[in-house]
């Protein structure tokens, strides 16, 4: 997958020099649909009245652009019928561990091949190429921007200080499942493509969250690291409650 090229935002207040954010994308590579390849390209929300980014220090533990062109979305990972099994659905909205819950929005791909992460630091996007709440295998991907240069912190900057055993709640229309943090890793940006199993419909069934993550460094293209949360369902989904 190739290396993005972007500028990401940097920590209000931290540095003096204006900055230009970026526009937040995740740029996919031409795969089957089960093995579909996204690297991070930034993850400023575009701001069309700003030209530096919000506030984000650079301690991983701490933690305007054009419009883009359309988009177009791959079908969802086909599952074989189980009975008496839940139908699966797209995940609609999630509760991170700091109890802040996001819509999550299914992202299409742009005519260049990026993934069209939501402008709104307050929803979260899902690659429709993967798993499904109530799909038995895959991964479900869900990324979102860390912070935008008029917004703020996103709440997925929560996500930078996330510990083993915390818990992620995905919802879809009628279902819902809880899923256990195992792992907060810094990836570099440049070896996402190197991941493929972190968007694939294969294997044992996890969630996965990723945001951008420091340090920023603005001659580099922006941030330079991703935070990969991964998760593992704590019970099979559940019917939501009617409110």
């Amino acid at each position: 997958m190739p290396v993005p090229r972007s500028t990401g935002p940097t920590g209000r207040g931290s540095r003096t020099a204006p900055r230009r954010p970026s526009r937040g994308l995740l740029r996919t590579a031409p795969a089957a649909a089960a093995t579909v390849a996204l690297a991070l390209a930034g993850c400023a929300a575009p701001d069309a009245d700003a030209d530096r980014p919000a506030a984000l220090g650079d301690d991983p533990a701490a933690a305007a652009a054009p419009s883009p062109p359309p988009t177009t979305s791959p079908p969802p990972a086909a599952t074989a019928p189980r009975v008496g099994a839940s139908t699966p659905e797209p995940p609609v909205s999630i509760r991170l561990p700091d109890g802040t819950s996001m819509r999550v929005m299914a992202a299409g791909t742009t005519a260049d091949g990026l993934l069209d992460v939501p402008p709104d630091v307050r929803a979260a996007g899902w690659w429709p190429g993967g798993s499904r709440v109530g799909d038995p295998f895959g991964s479900t991907f869900v990324a979102a921007h860390v912070d935008s240069t008029t917004q703020g912190l996103g709440p997925f900057a929560s996500l930078l200080q996330a510990q083993r055993g915390d818990t992620v709640r995905l919802r879809s229309r009628r279902l819902q499942q809880v899923f256990r943090v195992t792992s907060l890793q810094l990836v570099p940006r440049s070896s996402f493509e190197r991941r493929p199993q972190l968007l694939s419909p294969d294997g044992d069934r996890r969630l996965v969250l990723v945001t951008c993550a420091p340090p920023y460094v603005v001659d580099r293209g922006g941030y330079q690291n991703l935070a990969v949360i991964s998760a593992v369902p704590v019970a099979e989904p559940s019917e939501r409650r009617a409110r």
